[in-house]
């Protein structure tokens, strides 16, 4: 504690009231700074970091909604495999040499030939063995009752 003699009073006439008028803001809480000692400390924001911020945010956003669209568009693409090979092997057995009236529901086996010709055979490739009399086995496919071909294997 200070004693009584170093205590300064303080003269109540001599404060000049026009300087303190041009010293203190009019309106203090619109300041972007601190405008008395006391005041709690303002630091301005860092425009870079927020716009990094909100580019990660934005691309982080934009790369799940990415992959929730491909995520979605996946089975349709996997049908549109099946659909395209489906029409490729309809292609293939409605020019293929077929020895036979096939059956609804049966399942039959397509081949190539040497001279490039396609046979549909009602014998899988296990059944002929060794003494298989075509160059290439293509696929096993069943006839559905609207007379086309859905690929099995």
């Amino acid at each position: 504690m200070k004693k009584n003699e170093d205590i300064r009073e303080i003269d109540v006439d001599k404060i000049d009231l026009e300087r303190l008028k041009t010293q203190v803001a009019a309106l203090p809480s619109i300041l972007q700074y601190a405008h008395d000692r006391g005041s709690a400390l303002v630091n301005p924001e860092d425009i870079g970091k927020q716009k990094s911020r909100a580019i990660s945010a934005m691309q982080d956003q934009t790369k799940r909604e990415f992959k929730q669209i491909v995520d979605q568009m996946a089975p349709l693409m996997e049908q549109m495999e099946l659909l395209k090979k489906r029409v490729y092997m309809s292609e293939i057995i409605y020019q293929a040499h077929i020895p036979f009236d096939p059956i609804i529901g049966q399942s039959y086996f397509v081949y190539h030939k040497d001279d490039g010709s396609t046979v549909l055979s009602m014998i899988s490739p296990d059944e002929w063995g060794k003494s298989m009399p075509f160059k290439s086995y293509e696929g096993r496919v069943k006839l559905l009752s609207d007379h086309t071909w859905e690929v099995e294997d």
